[in-house]
């Protein structure tokens, strides 16, 4: 394209632009955006004045959170919405008046605005990078199509584009991307429904609470089974369809998904046998030991005293040995080792370890009483060990064998009765009388 072409495409698009200068309808819509342009601001500024929600971040303990929280980040584009009812607005009543009647330049504006509006809530409501410039990618072209008018073009081309034929239902890519958006939008709606639904089934207290558990995994597993349904009939798959994808299914599970399949199943059958619940203290194998935090459908959290959340998958709890302390009953036994000395009278000690153990506040006199037990004649002192039962885990904030150990210290020490530390006795060996040798006379021979 050389500079002639250039130069007369430009005089023709000045000459069109003239015209539209001397025309009351294009004049008319430059001021309706203008005048759009102006008030957007001032309007935003009145709203967030005026309406609470926009005003301040809602309370936590506020009524409808999510949807306040939701309304109060839309003020951070409120002037962009503002725009768009604006011109909106205009162009409705360009519509109305005679003398104009034309509304194609505000409608171009509101277009725009729209779009931009859309990429202002991605902004603001995804806060993963990643997920941003999917949405930014996808959602700001989708919106730019609509608004152009473009969209059912769009969506003819992408439904006549067949990937998998199936009789008079083929799956198009308009099928797929079906499937994409919804399954995203229900499957979203589904984990809020599943945390508040789990939420409200756990905060039964009439229940028991392995009840709870079984009731809310089950929750679960409909709920996300019928969100799987909608996903599949509003993306218009056929039945059909559907055996191929369960067919899909099945060889996955055979031949990459049995881990998970089996972690599946041996989440049911924890639930179901109540083996392990919700709140009991176990060991595994490899010294792992704390208490089951949640049973999800994969694997099992078990949080430590330490603050740490192991994964565990829930196969561990159904091929595996473990220990599981509180299973029947939260009773423990525990004890303490301590020695004395020889000198000591053992008789007496028994029953004066025995009471002070006992009238610490944690230790129970059912189904045992404390019980101060010989266990050997050590090097320096007799070993003993205090047998006592308590009700809970002697781990995080239950710190049973450490009191039960400075009551025995005290104890020791009020009764002047001697805790002996490890003593050896040295013998020397007699020395040893090395005899000289006689000095030898050195004669000086002078030369």
């Amino acid at each position: 394209m050389d500079l002639e072409i250039l130069t007369a495409r430009a005089q023709e698009w000045l000459a069109q632009l003239w015209v539209w200068l001397q025309n009351p309808n294009f004049l008319a819509q430059l001021a309706a955006i203008a005048a759009a342009i102006v008030l957007a601001p001032i309007l935003a500024r009145i709203l967030r004045k005026q309406v609470p929600v926009l005003r301040s971040a809602p309370a936590e303990d506020a009524s409808l959170l999510k949807v306040r929280q939701i309304i109060f980040r839309s003020g951070q584009f409120l002037r962009a919405v503002v725009l768009v009812a604006l011109l909106a607005l205009a162009a409705t009543a360009l519509r109305g008046m005679s003398p104009f009647g034309e509304d194609w330049l505000v409608k171009i504006a509101q277009s725009l605005a729209t779009v931009f509006v859309v990429y202002r809530a991605i902004k603001v409501f995804l806060d993963d990078p990643l997920y941003r410039k999917i949405a930014t990618f996808t959602l700001v072209p989708l919106a730019l199509i609509f608004v152009l008018g473009y969209w059912e073009n769009f969506t003819g081309f992408l439904g006549n584009t067949t990937l998998i034929p199936m009789g008079s239902n083929p799956i198009t890519v308009l099928t797929i991307a079906k499937l994409a958006v919804f399954g995203t939008l229900f499957f979203w709606l589904g984990s809020l429904g599943n945390k508040r639904g789990q939420t409200a089934i756990r905060a039964q207290k009439s229940l028991d609470i392995g009840v709870r558990e079984i009731l809310a995994k089950l929750f679960q597993i409909i709920l996300f089974v019928v969100i799987a349904f909608l996903v599949i009939n509003t993306a218009g798959i056929p039945t059909s369809g559907l055996v191929v994808v369960f067919s899909a299914l099945s060889l996955g599970i055979g031949l990459g998904l049995q881990p998970i399949a089996a972690n599946f199943v041996s989440g049911l059958i924890i639930l179901l046998d109540r083996s392990v619940k919700v709140g009991d203290f176990v060991m595994l194998e490899g010294g792992v030991f704390g208490r089951i935090k949640s049973i999800n459908m994969r694997s099992t959290t078990v949080s430590t005293a330490d603050g740490k959340d192991i994964i565990v998958p829930n196969t561990d709890f159904t091929e595996n040995s473990y220990e599981n302390w509180t299973h029947d009953s939260p009773l423990q036994r525990y004890e303490v080792d301590f020695g004395v000395s020889y000198d000591t009278d053992l008789d007496a000690l028994v029953p004066l370890i025995r009471d002070a153990v006992l009238a610490h506040e944690d230790v129970l006199d059912e189904p045992d009483l404390p019980s101060v037990e010989f266990r050997s004649f050590g090097d320096s002192s007799i070993n003993m060990c205090v047998e006592f039962w308590c009700e809970g885990v002697d781990d995080g904030p239950n710190k049973f064998s450490s009191d039960v150990g400075f009551i025995i210290w005290r104890t020791l020490k009020a009764n002047n009765i001697e805790i002996p530390f490890p003593q050896r006795v040295v013998h020397e060996a007699p020395k040893v009388r090395v005899a000289e040798a006689p000095k030898v006379k050195r004669k000086t021979v002078k030369s």
